[in-house]
């Protein structure tokens, strides 16, 4: 068998990910918000990018002019400059009014301060400053006091007391193991705790979340009346009482990436690219860049690079604005019967079907909702929210939306009798007889989705 070296030209198409094609998929993702903050670095960073500003032609003249001075005068600089002339100028610290913004405390912080005023004694403190880092978010101890009592070296009944003055801080019933405990606490601090209340909380609270009131009546020799208004008490009691002051500094803004207002009987798209600067490229450093010999080869590479990072961002961002309009557009001009008579005339809709419409790709549709919100007359609605399966109807091929089958559901249980709610099957049949094809997998799935309890959970006893 013979090896033989050969040379073959062959040609092949292949999918290559540049950074400028990653930065355009980036910027395509953005909301509203990160869009203007992302502008914001880049204008920071690069120096041939610059705000475009609204002026007439005279206006425009001289700064032209002006920019050619200061052309001049830059290059006379760098050609004449002394590197070893050049002296740092120390800068203040700017002042903002973000120093003086005030903050919430945290929730290790509120029950500090608590401790601080409810004991003076030192070893309440050490002890009480460990049990309460080792409290959660939603408020729970997660320590067992043995070992605290161990490791602080103090004797177990010091660190009982203890926890028992931090259980009476606000918010009530922090510092608990499990929810029982949790409760039992915020009934007491509000001086509705009973010997009846105590014993269901302890022993059967799943009961009491499966609707089995009979059950507990029948083992505490009550009324059913007695037991459902115990539930109904507890459903007013917070079980995570932490989280009042946990991620309290996370703060998150909805802008709308996209308004609909409705003009003469016809809905206009309008993309909200108002909370940004418009961009242009800086005429000074681009006739700069325009002197031939102005500069070394390491330099004028690095210029280079900027000025095409420029002219790729502006072309993202205009590329962002018409994609999200044509999405935008699309969805509106489907989901007219949503806009101008409600959700029940919701239609089924998929990312597939927008991307044919507007002949994009699917995962370019998907990334231009994704993390977007529409300004309707309606109110404010995430554009994932119109994309929805659907469910055979009676009437022909029409299909319906989930999310209307969904308020239609919701709407069935909000005028049932609350003594005899409805079953799922009886649902399924009511929505039948609308011309609706579902089976009860379906309405219990729908209905679980909503967090619409039970049948038995949802059944009042009268007295």
């Amino acid at each position: 068998m013979r090896l033989i070296q050969d040379i073959s030209l062959q040609q092949q198409q292949k999918l290559l990910m540049t950074p400028e094609l990653r930065q355009a998929i980036a910027i395509l993702q953005m909301s509203t918000l990160e869009l203007n903050e992302y502008i914001q670095r880049e204008l920071e960073e690069n120096p041939f990018l610059e705000e475009k500003d609204l002026v007439d032609n005279e206006d425009y003249q001289e700064k032209t002019e002006a920019d050619k001075d200061k052309m001049e005068e830059w290059l006379d600089y760098y050609n004449d400059r002394d590197n070893a002339s050049y002296a740092n100028k120390e800068v203040g610290e700017e002042k903002s009014f973000e120093n003086f913004l005030h903050r919430r405390p945290s929730l290790y912080e509120h029950l500090e301060f608590q401790l601080h005023l409810a004991s003076q004694e030192q070893d309440d403190i050490i002890v009480g400053k460990y049990l309460i880092g080792s409290i959660d978010n939603n408020g729970y101890l997660c320590v067992d006091l043995q070992e605290v009592a161990l490791r602080l070296n103090v004797e177990l009944r010091k660190v009982q007391d203890v926890l028992k003055i931090i259980q009476s801080f606000h918010p009530h019933g922090v510092g608990a193991y499990n929810l029982a405990e949790c409760l039992v606490l915020q009934l007491k601090h509000y001086g509705k705790l009973t010997d009846l209340a105590q014993g269901i909380i302890e022993d059967h609270l799943n009961d009491l979340a499966k609707g089995k009131l009979n059950q507990i009546a029948r083992i505490f020799s009550v009324s059913v009346q007695e037991v459902q208004e115990i539930c109904d008490l507890i459903r007013t009691l917070d079980p995570k009482p932490g989280l009042q002051y946990s991620n309290i500094n996370e703060i998150k803004y909805i802008m709308p990436d996209v308004f609909v207002e409705k003009v003469e009987g016809e809905y206009i798209v309008i993309v909200n690219d108002s909370h940004f600067p418009r961009l242009m490229v800086n005429h000074l450093y681009e006739s700069i860049l325009q002197q031939p010999d102005a500069f070394p080869k390491d330099v004028r590479k690095y210029l280079e690079d900027k000025m095409g990072s420029a002219i790729w961002l502006i072309r993202s961002i205009e590329q962002r604005r018409m994609t999200l309009y044509k999405v935008a557009r699309c969805i509106v001009d489907i989901q007219k019967g949503f806009l101008d008579r409600g959700i029940e005339y919701l239609k089924p809709l998929n990312l597939r079907q927008v991307a044919d419409i507007i002949a994009v790709h699917e995962s370019t549709v998907s990334r231009a909702t994704n993390n977007k919100y529409i300004q309707i007359p309606q109110g404010l609605f995430e554009l994932k929210y119109f994309f929805s399966t659907g469910v055979e109807s009676f009437h022909g091929n029409e299909r319906v939306s989930s999310r209307s089958i969904k308020h239609k559901v919701e709407e069935i249980i909000a005028g049932e009798d609350n003594s005899r709610p409805f079953s799922d099957e009886a649902i399924a049949q009511i929505l039948k007889k609308k011309g609706i094809r579902i089976s009860r997998r379906t309405v219990t799935k729908y209905r679980q989705e909503m967090n619409i309890p039970a049948t038995t959970s949802r059944k009042r006893y009268k007295s």
